[in-house]
């Protein structure tokens, strides 16, 4: 059976899924807001990422997301050499040791990275993607599902191309007002199904959907073909409106 492209973000109301882990993380584009997340962060949330990884998976990333990764997850349990070797966790708190346990699952699962570039790959288990030909070959072949967390240019693409199969979206009760979006300029009009959901307890709402066919037009109540409605139509046609 082929394996499945799912993906995990985390988003504000206004659409905004940029640097939500640090202040450090993304601040591209000169956005200020990075590290936006931990105030509203909850067990809900935790339970989301713990089933979202429960399973054995290989890792799908955009080159910057990868860049992030690779600098932080190595290194979550203090200085390493990058490829993987296991940290002591004696004397950590229980947040500290879950962040070092996935630290070392990141580093030895498998890491797909679509980029046209050369960039530095050296973290175990990293391989370079280079269109989206060769990710649905991946795809078509054996092994775990792909998972994306993060990596907001991917989704157009993984959409426009048939290939994104699953997307949870964890969206969290703050307006950014500006930042990189998942489904930004260059997305497909998609239909999607929601096929579960929940609300957490600080009112983080979790929905997984899954893509749903063409967008079909229609009219909401009877058309209306009123002088104004035709002046209004007008209007618009010659860019007065």
């Amino acid at each position: 059976m082929a394996r499945r492209i799912r993906g995990s973000l985390f988003t504000s109301l206004d659409g905004v899924m940029q640097a939500p882990g640090g202040p450090s993380e993304d601040p591209t584009g000169g956005f200020e807001h990075g590290g936006w997340l931990p105030q509203f962060f909850d067990e809900g949330v935790g339970e989301a990422i713990d089933r979202f990884f429960g399973t054995d998976y290989a890792l799908l990333l955009g080159r910057r997301a990868y860049d992030i990764f690779a600098a932080y997850w190595p290194y979550v349990g203090g200085e390493a050499t990058g490829i993987g070797e296991v940290f002591d966790k004696t004397g950590k708190d229980e947040g500290e040791v879950a962040a070092i346990e996935m630290g070392e699952a990141f580093t030895r699962a498998d890491k797909f990275v679509m980029t046209r570039g050369q960039p530095d790959l050296s973290w175990s288990n990293s391989h370079r993607v280079d269109s989206m030909d060769a990710l649905r070959a991946i795809k078509e072949g054996d092994g775990p599902d792909l998972l994306i967390q993060g990596s907001s240019t991917l989704y157009p693409q993984l959409l426009a191309e048939g290939l994104l199969d699953e997307v949870t979206v964890m969206t969290f009760p703050v307006v950014l007002g500006q930042g990189k979006r998942a489904f930004g300029d260059g997305t497909p009009a998609r239909g999607l199904k929601v096929v579960d959901h929940k609300v957490t307890p600080t009112g983080i709402v979790i929905a997984t959907y899954a893509p749903a066919g063409l967008v079909e037009q229609g009219w909401a109540g009877p058309q209306s073909n009123s002088a104004r409605e035709r002046a209004r139509v007008e209007a618009i046609a010659n860019g007065s409106w």
